[in-house]
This record gives structure tokens, C-alpha cells and sequence, in this order.
């Protein structure tokens, strides 16, 4: 019995090692490397926050940041909005409750470039929607987004979305099995209308939920990069460009591996901004339960 405690501690030596090593230290070497002069290799010299500053000066990064915010903000509201809807739509009890919930969630199996190939497949306006109505005899219909500068950022989100929803979906719908049928009962013989429910009593209930689908939807905003990659390589030009693919480019394709920790650092920076203010929320509401 005296052996459980250290047992359970030496178990978890590795992750701990893990985390201190490899996550923690890697972080630390990136903030070093974007400290200096570092071009391929690494350098041990100081240049101070000069690559933060040649960072916020270069076109391209303040265009990801701008595509970046637009993308962010979008993909969120549209995967929580159709994700809650398919969750109230499932949760109704419907016929093949089990296929409709599998053919939902598909999506999020496949990999993000597989989604971007096939998107950028069905969106291509020579051989996707645009060319099949047009086959069908709208000669004039147009949906060219994907090589439309000021559009191609919203059909990343539209493949985004279509990949996500599934995910907060089935996070969602977890939270409205938890709820009690009693309430709807009692609100049922009130005569309280569904959406005003689902406004005022459901939505404030399923507010943890909500909060973890928040971090996993801003968390992968950030860190996005597969699905440009397949889908329009960040063009066309610039104008799908997304911080991870300009970090990306500059560490393996222009060999200057200190703007691309400076860029690394910043998106680090804005993850732990986001969570922050979530986790100490969710340890404030911890503690007072």
C-alpha cells in the first residue's frame, strides 16, 4: 500500500519529463533563437526584440494577422452556431439518431489536407459547382471565391466549417443529453416557447461546454496551416496567407529561423491570451461550486 503514491508518481515521470523537456524547452529555445541575428542556423548573439519589429513591419505577417482575425472569427460563430443547431436537430429524438450523428461527424476523421483537396476540388470554377451548373445550363452562374482575392479567405472558412461543425456537434450534444428532462417538462406545461428555453435556461447550462468548444476552435484558428497549404497555397498572391504558413515559409523555405520563432512566439503569445481569461474563469466557478 505504501508503494501506490511513488508508483503513481514514477508513472507519470515521463509525461512530466515530456512536458518539461520537449513542450517547455522547445518554447524557450524559440524565444532565444528569435532574440538574434539567426538566419539558417542559429547564432548566439542578442539583437533584442529588432525580429519582433522587422515581424510587425512586413506586409505579408500584418495580411496573415488581417486574414487571420477574419478567418478566426467566422469559423468560431459559424461551427458553434450550425454545431449547437445539428445538436438540437439530433437531440430531438430523430430517426437513425446513429447515422445522422456518424454522417456529422464524419468530416472531422478526414485530415485537414484531404478536406483542402476536396474543397478546393468542389470550388475549383473549371471543374467544381461553377462548371457542373453551368453543364446544366446556368450559363451564368459564377462562384469563383477561390481565385477571388477579396473572397478566397471565406472558402478556407467554408471547408473549415464543414470539418469542425461535426466536432462541436457531438461536445454540444453531450451537454443536452446532461440536462435533466424534468426541465423540459416543467417548462412544456408553462407554455414557454423551445427558443426561448434553448435562449435563457439551455445555453446558460451548457456554458462549460461552450467554453472548452471556444479553446479547441480558437486553438486550431491559430495553429492553421494544412488547409491553406491544399487548398490555395496562400495565394492567390497573398491573400489566403495565414500566420502558421508565413512561420512555416520562413523556417524551411527562406532559411531565417529567427523571424520565424519571433512569428512562432506571438502566436504563442495570443493562445495563451485567449485561454487564460477561460481557465481562470472555469478555477473561479470551480471553487465557489
Amino acid at each position: 500500500m505504501k508503494l501506490r503514491p511513488g508508483m503513481a508518481w514514477f508513472a507519470l515521470l515521463p509525461m512530466a519529463v515530456t512536458v518539461l523537456l520537449v513542450y517547455l524547452g522547445t518554447v524557450l529555445w524559440s524565444l532565444r533563437v528569435s532574440l538574434s541575428s539567426s538566419r539558417t542556423f542559429p547564432k548566439d548573439d542578442f539583437v533584442g526584440l529588432a525580429q519582433y519589429t522587422r515581424l510587425f513591419d512586413n506586409e505579408r505577417w500584418l495580411t496573415s494577422l488581417q486574414n487571420l482575425a477574419v478567418y478566426g472569427l467566422l469559423f468560431i460563430l459559424a461551427s458553434m452556431v450550425i454545431g449547437f443547431l445539428l445538436a438540437v436537430f439530433i437531440d430531438q429524438k430523430v430517426k437513425a439518431e446513429s447515422l445522422l450523428r456518424s454522417a456529422f461527424l464524419y468530416p472531422y476523421a478526414m485530415s485537414f489536407v484531404a478536406t483542402g483537396l476536396v474543397w478546393q476540388w468542389v470550388l475549383n470554377p473549371g471543374q467544381g459547382i461553377q462548371h457542373a451548373l453551368r453543364q446544366w445550363g446556368w450559363r451564368e452562374f459564377s462562384f469563383d471565391w477561390i481565385v477571388d482575392q477579396d473572397k478566397v479567405i471565406y472558402t478556407v472558412v467554408i471547408a473549415s466549417v464543414w470539418q469542425a461543425a461535426g466536432l462541436v456537434m457531438a461536445l454540444l450534444l453531450a451537454g443536452l443529453r446532461g440536462i435533466d428532462e424534468e426541465l423540459w417538462r416543467a417548462t412544456r406545461i408553462d407554455g414557454i416557447p423551445a427558443w426561448r428555453v434553448y435562449l435563457s435556461v439551455v445555453l446558460p447550462m451548457l456554458a462549460p461546454t461552450l467554453a472548452t468548444v471556444f479553446v479547441l476552435l480558437a486553438t486550431g484558428v491559430i495553429k492553421v496551416f494544412d488547409m491553406v497549404v491544399a487548398m490555395t497555397q496562400g495565394g492567390p498572391g497573398i491573400a489566403s496567407e495565414l500566420p502558421a504558413k508565413f512561420i512555416m515559409d520562413h523556417l524551411f523555405g527562406r532559411a531565417n529561423i529567427a523571424l520565424a520563432s519571433a512569428g512562432a512566439i506571438t502566436l504563442l503569445l495570443t493562445v495563451l491570451a485567449l485561454a487564460a481569461p477561460l481557465l481562470y474563469a472555469r478555477r473561479r466557478s470551480q471553487a465557489r461550486a
